[in-house]
């Protein structure tokens, strides 16, 4: 994995062993988070610089055309826009946010959307204004309306599809979240001039670590979404949350080759069964077991793409007994036998 800039490392808004609070994620909490996105392959970009003046407004496609745009061999897209300067607002399906100057917008799913300023009659669709593509370094598009000025990065991320879904599935078709003044903002603000900077000078190894500005950036953005969240929300973030399930999760994800049981997950969690039970079925949509089983055809999948161990191995490693038992269990949740994902994923 390629290093980042000194000035561009960290967790700025990890916190100590605390419970997580108003304040931020709790260190358990954040490496929850960062163990379950270090084993999903994200790549992406900063693509766009835009400059806008009001009045101005722009209608983005969906995912199946964005991904035929930006990245082709995608199954997923996450889409996400920092605002530098101005406002303007954001709607995609029945959902409107309001972003100013140093919110992150995030489009977990890609969904067509548009935005604009808050004068904004009219949009024009966003591929007009873009050069043809193929694209080289970060594209500029600018709307020359007289009025007060917007600037933003936009940026995409590809990412796998399995157990990332668990964190997904229940994101909003968008949200906006702003890093507190202080190191998370400056951060931030760090990121996006390395982005533009880069954009322009596109030195040598610069491409390497423009790949990585954006899981860095989403990943920020994640950590704050789940410290805004309310106690009605539910998915996996939500789950971080809860004193109970952060521990069970914790748990699972320290050792997902023990003979778990509900008991046992139960007994390590300080709970009863019914009460992890209930609060895995509520706030993440399945039994505890079930998310286990989920999550060790995570590991086994980074396993099989990034190592050539042998299926009887990478099977003991995530909690079968025998390799016919883990392939059984990974055809069902995955469709296909461990040796077939391993050779579509070398492909």
């Amino acid at each position: 994995m390629i290093e980042a800039p000194d000035h561009l490392t960290g967790t700025p808004g990890a916190t100590g062993d605390a419970p997580g609070d108003a304040a931020g994620l709790s260190l358990r909490e954040f490496d929850l988070l960062a163990d379950l996105l270090s084993r999903v392959r994200l790549a992406g970009a900063i693509f766009l610089r835009g400059e806008y003046a009001a009045p101005w407004g722009l209608e983005s496609p969906g995912a199946p055309d964005l991904i035929q745009l930006l990245a082709p061999d995608a199954r997923r897209l996450i889409l996400f826009h920092i605002i530098r300067e101005g406002r303007l607002w954001v709607t995609a399906g029945d959902s409107r946010v309001e972003a100013a100057a140093g919110d992150l917008v995030v489009l977990p799913h890609a969904e067509s959307h548009s935005m604009g300023s808050p004068d904004c009659l009219a949009a024009v669709p966003f591929g007009d204004l873009l050069p043809p593509a193929p694209w080289h370094g970060v594209q500029t598009c600018r709307v020359a309306g007289g009025g007060e000025q917007t600037s933003m990065i936009c940026g995409y991320l590809k990412c796998d599809e399995l157990l990332f879904n668990s964190v997904l599935r229940r994101l909003p078709p968008l949200f906006a979240v702003r890093p507190r003044p202080g190191p998370a903002a400056d951060w931030v603000q760090a990121c996006v001039r390395y982005a533009l900077d880069e954009g322009m000078q596109r030195r040598a190894g610069g491409e390497a670590m423009m790949a990585r500005l954006p899981e860095l950036l989403f990943v920020e953005a994640l950590r704050l979404y789940a410290e805004q969240l309310g106690p009605a929300e539910t998915g996996w973030l939500a789950a971080l949350r809860d004193p109970v399930l952060s521990c069970a999760l914790a748990r699972l994800h320290a050792a997902p080759a023990r003979k778990w049981t509900v008991a046992l997950l139960a007994e390590a969690t300080a709970s009863s069964r019914s009460v992890l039970d209930e609060r895995f079925r509520t706030l993440l949509g399945q039994a505890p077991m079930h998310y286990l089983a989920e999550w060790r055809m995570q590991l086994a999948a980074d396993l099989l793409r990034g190592t050539r161990q042998k299926l009887a191995a990478i099977a003991e490693q995530v909690g079968y007994q025998s390799e016919e038992a883990f392939s059984r269990a990974f055809r069902r949740h995955l469709g296909q036998s461990p040796a077939q994902w391993r050779d579509l994923a070398a492909a």
